[in-house]
């Protein structure tokens, strides 16, 4: 788990000195994406003077035309003065299960946005329908290249950013953050989602789309649907302010000191 130092502010703040931007689920959309950085990019140029973190909350892959393509532009994503952090969504996991040998995820996965992956990288996913459990494996195995492979296995699990945590689907209430278990972080929606309880943090995610970005006190949900709705959502976080930058509007602003 990444961990920024906590926050030096009254209320739920980022570290002093630091800003970070959450980007949300890409699901495929290079096009989004381009359009994001952009924005993200302006707006740093816009405000100088801090630190930056990038940290893109998962399921970068499927559903959307571009999983190979983003993959490829985040693996090689270099800005001056950002550090970027991936964390690991549940489409990655999978993903990285079936190169792990799990051959029988694979009709799953496809009906899920794993065809539309596969076509990003070349495979016909439909031919695939055809072939045994093994040699569908090898397919998916020869067509993903290595560097793809090794980027997504080197994400992480969770962000802590002075009084927000950056994870992919939430946590489970109650339990220590260091006690999680993976497959909650990854996929978790109940008991989450409805659950009050002050965490002593904001978790920010993905993983559930809603048709703009959904706040609570205690958490903040930013997948708006890109690979469906053309809107993909980034939280900005500065000291005690936020904000939001998507591919729809220019800024919105959400809170202040």
């Amino acid at each position: 788990m990444f961990n920024f130092a906590a926050r030096q502010e009254i209320g739920p703040a980022g570290p002093r000195g630091w800003r970070a931007y959450a980007v949300g689920d890409i699901h495929g959309r290079l096009d989004l994406l381009e359009q994001l950085l952009a924005k993200i990019h302006g707006d740093i140029a816009d405000r100088k003077g801090r630190k930056v973190l990038l940290v893109f909350v998962g399921d970068l892959i499927d559903r959307g035309p571009s999983s190979a393509q983003v993959v490829e532009r985040l693996r090689t994503y270099d800005h001056p003065g950002v550090q970027a952090v991936f964390l690991l969504g549940n489409h990655e996991e999978v993903l990285l299960r079936i190169l792990g040998g799990e051959a029988d995820l694979i009709a799953k996965w496809r009906s899920f946005g794993g065809r539309e992956c596969l076509a990003s990288y070349g495979v016909d996913a439909g031919q695939m329908a055809r072939l045994s459990d093994d040699d569908a494996l090898a397919v998916v195995r020869e067509a993903i290249p290595k560097d793809h492979v090794q980027f997504l296995e080197s994400f992480d699990d969770s962000c802590r950013f002075g009084d927000y945590l950056f994870v992919h689907a939430g946590i489970r209430p109650g339990v220590e953050i260091d006690q999680q278990r993976q497959s909650d972080l990854r996929w978790i929606r109940e008991p989450f989602l409805f659950d009050e309880t002050d965490h002593g943090f904001i978790v920010v995610h993905g993983h559930t789309i809603r048709p703009e970005v959904e706040m609570r006190p205690n958490r903040i949900g930013i997948d708006t649907g890109a690979y469906r709705t053309g809107v993909l959502t980034a939280l900005a976080i500065e000291g005690s302010d936020s904000w939001f930058l998507d591919t729809r509007t220019v800024e919105k602003e959400v809170a202040s000191s």
